[in-house]
C-alpha cells in the first residue's frame, strides 16, 4: 500500500512536468485507451506552458525530461531507440538529449575519492584537477597524474544519485507492472521487462566496477588490433564509487577541422570505426552502446580510442546469426529468407502467415532495393521492421533496442566524416569473411560435428543412469509381465541396434578436418 502511495504522488509530479511542457502527445495517440487521450488533451488546455507550442514535440518531451532528472534523462535516451513507438522525428530529438547536469563541488569529489580508496588523495594522486573535464547524470570525470606519473581521468559518482534513480526506477517498474495488468494489449511490447533492461543498465553504471571490468573485456578482445585502443583501468584505485582510467589523448571523432589539422585520413577512420563496430556486434556479441561522437577519439596514431564504458550491449550467438541472415535477405532482396529468419527465431508466433510478413518485409526492403549503399540506413532499416510488429504479434526483443540505438548512432558519425560512404560496404570484406566462417556450408558442417561430438560426450553417463535404471528395476522396483518383456526382447531384435550415430559423427569430424 505505501509502496503504491509513494509512486502514485511521484506519477503525478510526472505528469503535471509532462503537462506543462506540452509533452503528453504520446498519451493522446494511444488507440486502445482513448480514456488516457482525453486525460492529456485536458491536462494540456490546463497546464501547458505558451512557450512549448513553438517547439517540435520531441523538443518539448526532451525538456520535461531534463526537467524531471537524470534517471529520466537515460529513459529519454534509450526512448530514442524506438521509434517504432514515439516516431521518427520525436526519436531523432531525443537521441540528441544531451546528458550534462551542473558539476558538484571538487571537495566533494576528492572525499569521494578518499572514503573508497581508503587512502589521501595525495597519496594516490601527485595532481588533481578540481575543475571537472565532464559532469554526467550519474557520474563527473577529473584528469588526474597518479604517484607513478602515470596521466589518468578519474570518474566519480554523484553524491546520492544511487536513492535517486532507485526511487524513479521503482516508479517506472510500478507504472509498467499497472500497464500489463490494466492494459493487455500492452504486453506484446514487454513493457516490464523493457524496464527491467533499462535498470539493470543503469545499476551496472551505478557500480563503477562494473564499468571497469566492460572496459577490460573490451580490451581483451581487441589486444591485438593496433586501430582499436581500449584504454587500460587502474584496479588500484577502483572501487564501487570511483575509478581510475588512462586518459586518452586525440580528436573527437566527428571534429572534421581537428582530424585534418592532425593529418588524418578521414576514409581511412571511417574504415576502421566500421571494421570495430563489425568486430563487436558480429565476433565478439559484445559492443559499446554508448558510442556517440563524445566518447571516441582518434589519437595521434590515427587509432580509435572509445571511452566511457558504462552503457554496453551483449547479443548470443542466435541472436547474431539472426541479424546476419535477416540483413542478408532484406540487402540481397530476398524477402522470404528475412521474413523465415523471424520465424525460426521465434521473434514472430507460428501461427502468423509467413508469407503475409514475408509481404510485409518486401515493403520494407523494396524502397532501399538497389539503392548505392550510402543511401541505405540498416538503423532505419530495423526500425521500420518494428513498425509492422503490432500486425504479426511480433514481441519487443529488449537485447536488439541498445544495438539499434548504437546503429543509429554509428550510421551519424558515418555520415559525418563522409556522407557519400556507408560504413557497411567498408566493412563489406569482414562481413563477408564472417558468414562463410560462421553462416557457409563449412561453418554448418563444424555445427554438426560439434554437435555430434557433444552427444557421444553424453553417451557414457546416459549409458550408465540407464544401467543404474536397470538396476533399480532389478531390485524390485518396476515388475514388467513376462510377455511384455518377451514382445520387446523380440523388437530389439528385429531393429538390430548398432552403433551408426557414433560411426555418423566420426565421418563428420573427419570431413571438418579435411576441410580445415
Amino acid at each position: 500500500m505505501w509502496r503504491s502511495l509513494r509512486n502514485l504522488f511521484h506519477l503525478i509530479r510526472l505528469v503535471l512536468t509532462l503537462a506543462r511542457h506540452g509533452a503528453l502527445f504520446l498519451m493522446e495517440r494511444l488507440p486502445h485507451a482513448p480514456a488516457l487521450g482525453v486525460i492529456a488533451r485536458v491536462a494540456h488546455a490546463l497546464l501547458r506552458r505558451r512557450e512549448a507550442l513553438k517547439l517540435r514535440e520531441g523538443e518539448r518531451l526532451s525538456q520535461a525530461l531534463e526537467a524531471l532528472g537524470p534517471s529520466f534523462i537515460k529513459l529519454g535516451q534509450s526512448l530514442a531507440t524506438r521509434s517504432d513507438l514515439i516516431g521518427d522525428d520525436v526519436a531523432d530529438d531525443l537521441s540528441r538529449l544531451q546528458d550534462r547536469l551542473p558539476a558538484f563541488p571538487a571537495a566533494i569529489a576528492r572525499a569521494t575519492v578518499e572514503e573508497e580508496l581508503e587512502r589521501p588523495i595525495e597519496a594516490l594522486y601527485s595532481s588533481f584537477e578540481d575543475t571537472p573535464a565532464a559532469a554526467a547524470s550519474i557520474a563527473q570525470v577529473h584528469f588526474a597524474v597518479t604517484t607513478e606519473g602515470e596521466e589518468v581521468a578519474v570518474k566519480i559518482l554523484r553524491p546520492g544519485i544511487e536513492k535517486r534513480f532507485e526511487r524513479d526506477l521503482d516508479l517506472l517498474h510500478w507504472i509498467a507492472e499497472l500497464a500489463e495488468q490494466l492494459l493487455p494489449w500492452t504486453r506484446r511490447l514487454k513493457p516490464v521487462e523493457v524496464v527491467e533492461l533499462f535498470a539493470e543498465t543503469v545499476t551496472i553504471e551505478m557500480d563503477l566496477r562494473f564499468e571497469a571490468a566492460a572496459a577490460a573485456e573490451l580490451g581483451e578482445n581487441f589486444v591485438d588490433d593496433p586501430n582499436f585502443h581500449v584504454p587500460a583501468i587502474d584496479w588500484t584505485r577502483t572501487s564501487r564509487r570511483t575509478m581510475t582510467i588512462e586518459r586518452i589523448h586525440g580528436d573527437r571523432i566527428d571534429d572534421l577541422v581537428a582530424l585534418e589539422r592532425s593529418g588524418h585520413d578521414v576514409d581511412q577512420i571511417l574504415t576502421r570505426s566500421a571494421w570495430a563496430f563489425f568486430q563487436q556486434v558480429f565476433r565478439d556479441g559484445f559492443f559499446h552502446a554508448d558510442m556517440h561522437p563524445g566518447n571516441i577519439f582518434v589519437r595521434a596514431d590515427g587509432s580509435l580510442a572509445p571511452v566511457d564504458f558504462g552503457i554496453m550491449g551483449r547479443l548470443d550467438k542466435k541472436t547474431r546469426d539472426f541479424l546476419a541472415d535477416m540483413m542478408t535477405g532484406f540487402l540481397t532482396g530476398n524477402y522470404r529468407l528475412a521474413a523465415e529468419v523471424h520465424f525460426r527465431a521465434g521473434y514472430v508466433p507460428a501461427h502468423k502467415s509467413v508469407d503475409q510478413f514475408t509481404q510485409a518485409c518486401r515493403s520494407i526492403g523494396e524502397p532501399i532495393f538497389g539503392k548505392p549503399m550510402h543511401e541505405i540506413s540498416l538503423a532505419r532499416l530495423l526500425a521500420q521492421l518494428f513498425k509492422i510488429t503490432e500486425q504479426f504479434e511480433m514481441e519487443t526483443q529488449p537485447q536488439l533496442l541498445l544495438l539499434q540505438k548504437t546503429m543509429f548512432v554509428a550510421e551519424g558519425v558515418g555520415r559525418t566524416l563522409n556522407p557519400n560512404v556507408n560504413m557497411w560496404e567498408l566493412a563489406r570484406p569482414l562481413i563477408e569473411e564472417w558468414m562463410v566462417e560462421n553462416r557457409g556450408p563449412e561453418a554448418r558442417i563444424r555445427r554438426v560435428a560439434i554437435d555430434a561430438a557433444r552427444a557421444v560426450e553424453r553417451l557414457p553417463g546416459l549409458l550408465e543412469k540407464t544401467e543404474t535404471a536397470i538396476g533399480e528395476l532389478a531390485d524390485g522396483g518396476l515388475r514388467l509381465h513376462r510377455d511384455t518383456v518377451t514382445r520387446m526382447a523380440e523388437e530389439q531384435s528385429r531393429r538390430r541396434p548398432g552403433y551408426w550415430p557414433l560411426w555418423v559423427a566420426a565421418l563428420v569430424v573427419l570431413a571438418v578436418l579435411a576441410l580445415d
